[in-house]
């Protein structure tokens, strides 16, 4: 693969077109405009443009970040030219009805377009994302007038989008922020506070900056049922919407992070002067209900994020691997025969295989879940529409945990395999890991993510997620162990993972009734250890369909190249089964005996 290559050329159309059918999609009346040409042009589109604007300047942004001068905010001119071709392009708005002015493209192919971007340069390609992410919000939940007001530009660029929610205070425990909203006599609200870590909160790209802001209206209920979300625009608009007098928003300063240098991290502050207007959306204290209703989509963005970082990685050291030459393979080792490529060494074909099954395997799970959003989109079943929707939130907390805990694994890997070389700043690899270490702590921690799956979503709605789950696996099993189809090697896995599932559905027994005893205090510590059954499962069966599709893809193929694709996705899920799933075996044992040594531990003892 080419050094300049973003995605393998068989990648996204093996995962779109052959394990989800998404051309099913365009058989609705949503997206019946669409058909497969027009899935292609768009992702040669994306490919073409990341590969020539945002591929190039991602080591130099790195390098170069983002200036704060007291008044304004400077960065490296190519990151405007790269974010002006994206909103020209309409990408911001892909999603979005034609009414709206978008494209009204389906979730998975917009997500696999966002492939391209972030393996090109995920620190560019946050000011677009972050846009769109704020677009959805307002779109599903703010009133006729503030959409006039601000989608329109938005879904074109002229203006960006944040979310403004953590506070110097208060991380992920939100019930804490301080930030206020005092309601006025003309119905606009005072916003009072300060944010921090908020991607994107300054910059000189766009005509203006609109905050989603989470704040309390004094009176309201307290903790989380108080809070509200508010449009927070850093110019104020016109009374014919044209951009006005500046908001009372000011950046404190620049935040400088390990990775996503490219990207402004910034420190706000609102309200200094008593004059920073706000604009509700929906109603008064349902703000956070509307964050959340929001998440699935942020989640499976900053999962699939993880992944493609993680890919680029992948595909930057073995490219590496196939080039650089040391050491010998037997039968020729002897001293004057030539070097091997270090691909031909067993421990980096190791490593290799790692890197692969973390990231095509967080792909294909990440563009699952995206799949699902189209499906509930364009399901008239109501029934069906609710098994979906379950399935969904039950996945999003490993949507977004498990690809961001192993993208950056794989990234880890990338380093060990270009050995010195991978630890200097010569070579790309110490960035991709660095980038990618921000997306277990982003949207959520994974430890958050944990305790959601253990205590939330494993029980919602009595369990129809995890019904509609299994029901899903076992079919997928049943199909690979049928005879008829003559798959062995897939069968074989399937055969692997069974005793697994059948764990799991003791092990979930097991749980409920911790839950409801005394020891519910004890899940808490180990909930990672849940999260770790219940992933790899459920990664296993999405290798498991990979491996199937390419099974039966390699039977009827005489391309070669096509050959050794399908080959190394088959070797790949192999590798996740029998390297893997096995290590699982320990968390299933914590779990089963109630294991306290993390609950137990004093604070005083460290």
């Amino acid at each position: 693969m080419a050094a300049d290559t973003l995605i393998h050329e068989f990648e996204l159309p093996f995962q779109l077109y052959d394990v989800l059918n998404v051309e099913q999609l365009c058989e609705n009346e949503k997206f019946n405009e669409h058909n497969k040409e027009t899935f292609d042009a768009v992702l040669d589109t994306a490919n073409k443009m990341a590969t020539k604007l945002f591929l190039p300047h991602n080591h130099i942004a790195d390098k170069n970040e983002p200036q704060f001068d007291g008044k304004k905010v400077s960065m490296i001119d190519d990151v405007k030219i790269a974010f002006d071709a994206f909103r020209e392009s309409g990408f911001i708005a892909g999603r979005y009805s034609f009414e709206d002015g978008g494209m009204q493209l389906p979730e998975t192919i917009m997500t696999a377009v966002s492939a391209f971007f972030m393996a090109a340069n995920p620190s560019t390609t946050a000011y677009p994302f972050l846009t769109s992410a704020a677009i959805n919000v307002i779109s599903h939940f703010a009133d006729d007038t503030l959409k006039a007001a601000f989608m329109p530009r938005m879904l074109t660029g002229d203006f960006t989008g944040t979310m403004a929610l953590t506070e110097p205070h208060a991380g992920s425990s939100l019930a804490d922020i301080k930030t206020t909203a005092v309601k006025q006599d003309d119905g606009t609200y005072r916003i009072k506070g300060s944010k921090i870590y908020i991607s994107g909160g300054e910059h000189e790209l766009s005509d203006n900056i609109v905050h989603l802001v989470l704040a309390k209206v004094p009176g309201g209920p307290p903790g989380v049922k108080g809070i509200s979300l508010f449009v927070v625009p850093k110019y104020r608009l016109a009374q014919d919407n044209s951009v006005g007098e500046r908001n009372d928003v000011h950046l404190a300063g620049l935040l400088h992070k390990l990775g996503y240098r490219g990207t402004t991290s910034t420190a706000l502050s609102f309200g200094d002067n008593d004059d920073c207007h706000g604009y509700l959306i929906g109603q008064e204290h349902f703000g956070l209900r509307y964050m959340f209703m929001m998440m699935n989509e942020a989640r499976i963005g900053v999962g699939f994020g993880a992944a493609v970082i993680g890919y680029r990685g992948f595909q930057y050291s073995l490219d590496y691997a196939k080039d650089r030459t040391q050491g010998r393979v037997a039968p020729n080792n002897k001293p004057e025969d030539d070097a091997a490529p270090i691909i031909m060494h067993g421990d980096v074909k190791r490593m290799l295989l790692a890197q692969k099954a973390y990231t095509e395997g967080g792909m294909s799970l990440c563009m699952y879940g995206a799949n699902l959003i189209d499906q509930i989109n364009t399901c008239i079943d109501d029934t069906r529409k609710q098994e979906l929707s379950e399935l969904l939130d039950l996945l999003t907390p490993v949507i977004k945990a498990w690809p961001s805990e192993y993208g950056p694994k794989a990234n880890d890997l990338g380093i060990q395999v270009l050995g010195g070389a991978g630890y200097t700043r010569e070579y790309m690899s110490e960035q991709f890991w660095r980038d990618n270490r921000l997306n277990p702590i982003h949207e959520g921690t994974n430890g958050i993510q944990a305790l959601d799956l253990s205590f939330r979503k494993l029980w919602q709605s009595d369990g129809l997620g995890l019904k509609v789950l299994e029901k899903e696996i076992t079919k997928l099993l049943q199909g690979t162990l049928d005879p008829s189809k003559n798959l062995p090697q897939s069968a074989q896995m399937s055969e692997k993972l069974m005793p697994y599932l059948q764990h799991m559905q003791t092990l979930i027994v097991h749980i409920s009734q911790v839950i409801r005893s005394e020891e519910a205090a004890t899940l808490s510590a180990n909930a990672q250890a849940m999260m770790n059954v219940f992933s790899s499962i459920v990664v296993s069966w999405i290798w498991i369909k990979q491996a199937s599709k390419a099974e039966q893809l390699l039977k009827a193929c005489d391309d070669k190249q096509k050959q050794d694709y399908y080959r190394g996705k088959i070797q790949a899920a192999n590798y996740f089964i029998d390297w893997e799933l096995p290590t699982i075996a320990r968390d299933i044992q914590l779990l089963t005996n109630n294991n306290t040594v993390c609950n137990e531990m004093h604070a005083d003892w460290f």
